[in-house]
């Protein structure tokens, strides 16, 4: 199953989520060479604090702030089905 949260517009980000049987993250960011790391790092945080160690995350970055990119996954996650505590 896939679920996204988000948008493209500038400042926010979309996040889809889908089934996998591994953890695999794919960044697509205007900002990348920046804040990529940072990025990476809110979306294992979040999955990591939810218990969550196989899925795709992809984000398609347009300059969100941790706190949006950390709601849209958990939105998409939800979406999906996940039971978030």
């Amino acid at each position: 199953m896939k679920t996204s949260a988000g948008s493209l517009e500038s400042s926010d980000c979309l996040i889809t989520v889908s089934d996998s049987s591994e953890l695999k993250i794919v960044i697509e960011s205007v900002v990348l060479e920046q804040f990529g790391d940072q990025i990476r790092e809110v979306i294992i945080q979040t999955l990591s604090d939810h218990n969550i160690n196989k899925i795709h995350v992809q984000c398609l970055d347009k300059g969100a702030l941790d706190y949006t990119i950390k709601s849209r996954l958990e939105t998409a996650l939800k979406r999906r089905g996940e039971n978030l505590e």
